[in-house]
Formats: structure tokens, sequence, C-alpha cells
């Protein structure tokens, strides 16, 4: 089984006056996170969809679900936590409590505020969680990257050609992932920015997916004014 659980925890912070969490602003004729869900609604590698969003926003996500997406492959609906952290917790305990679990159940993690992903993507995420057990989507930097320890004065200038930006999907083992999670100390979760991270703090192999320059995360207005015209020139094409 593979299971794609689409992260919309976010309230939009960084998106100026908006009171709407970035995930349900409008993006061409529907919402962000409708964009989303249906790329993996219709791939045919995703047996199950589940999105995590605010408690407030769970009637509001099932509402538009309902209007969207066509009935038949199941989406659900679950809240997510305070924190990318808690997020991934509830979706583990989600899916342990509600779906059959083996060692051949995959988890595919993704941000509701990427709605550009491609199947191509999708699959190759699929393929590598099933071989390597987790895999990272990335893509090459094309800027040099500044290491400073205090803020201040670099500390570091670190090789580019070593250097990726990382993106979504983040697909893993459903297993081994709870299995790696739940071995975490508490300071170890605390120094968590994603979940692949599990498996670099344990020691274990993240194979590389290459992502997209076009597969952009919806974080400021500017990002939302990209988005509006990358999705129009794909409607133009």
């Amino acid at each position: 089984m593979v299971i794609a659980a689409v992260f919309a925890g976010g309230i939009g912070s960084r998106m100026g006056n908006s009171d709407t969490p970035k995930q349900y602003l409008e993006l061409g004729s529907k919402p962000v996170i409708i964009h989303t869900i249906e790329k993996f609604f219709v791939n045919d590698r995703i047996d199950e969809v589940l999105v995590l969003c605010p408690k407030p926003w769970i009637a509001h996500t099932r509402a538009l679900i309902e209007k969207y997406i066509p009935a038949g492959k199941k989406v659900s609906v679950a809240e997510g936590g305070a924190t990318r952290n808690g997020t991934l917790e509830n979706a583990i305990a989600y899916i342990e409590n509600n779906y059959e679990v083996d060692e051949n159940t995959v988890i595919v993690t993704h941000d509701a505020v990427r709605p550009f992903i491609t199947h191509r993507i999708i699959e190759e995420n699929v393929e590598a969680a099933l071989k390597y057990g987790a895999c990272d989507t990335v893509i090459p930097a094309t800027d040099t990257i500044v290491e400073s320890e205090n803020g201040e004065v670099i500390s570091a200038i670190p090789n580019r050609k070593m250097m990726y930006q990382g993106q979504t999907p983040q697909s893993f083992n459903a297993m081994k992932l709870k299995r790696m999670y739940d071995s975490l100390s508490d300071d170890e979760k605390d120094i968590l920015t994603d979940a692949a991270k599990i498996f670099v703090i344990k020691g274990e192999k993240v194979a590389l997916v290459d992502g997209e320059t076009y597969n952009v995360k919806i974080t400021y207005p500017y990002d939302l004014r990209v988005a509006k015209s990358f999705l129009e020139e794909q409607e133009d094409d």
C-alpha cells in the first residue's frame, strides 16, 4: 500500500495580511490544497490520500474535497500538529490506526503548498522508498551556500557541487519511519527540520530523487504570484 500524507498544518503567518492559511488561498479556479490533492488522487501508484490540517479547518477541508475531488479513491482528513513534527506524529498514528500496514507500506509525505509536483516525482519517490527505505526530493543548489554559526560572520562556505535544496515529497517505508521516530530522544526531535533528518540522525541512508525547479513552495505573497503565472502558462500550453 502507498499512502500520500499531505501536510497542510501551516497557518500562513508569512503570507502578509491574509487570515486564510496559504494552502486555502485561491490559485486559478480552486484552492492551492486542491491542486496538490488532485496530483495524488489521479496517480495510480497512490492507494490512499491523507490530508492533515489545523483542527479549525477540518470541516472546511472536507467540504473542499467533496466539492472538487470525484468520489472513488479514499481521501481522508485528520488533524495536523502544532509543528511539522507534530503533524508527522499524527500522520503516523492515523495510518497505524486506520490502515493495514506491513513492511511494504510506503508513506509519501508532501507539502500541501507545493501544487506543481509531477507524476514522475511521485513515482520515483515510491520506487526509491521501496528500494532504500527512505528518499528525499532535491534539486542542485544554484547559489553559493554560506554558513554562519552566529548569524554575524561567515563560518564556512561549503562546496556548492555537494549542496542540494530540499523539496518534498519525502517518502519512507512506513514501519521503518515509525521505528526510527520512536527511537529518537527528545533532544534529537528538537533539531528535526524534516522527516528525512530522522534517518540521517540514525545513520540510515536516504536516497535522492530529482525534483524540479517549478516544484515551488508557496510561502510568501511573491510565491503565490509566481504560482499563478506558472499555472497560466500550463493552461495556455
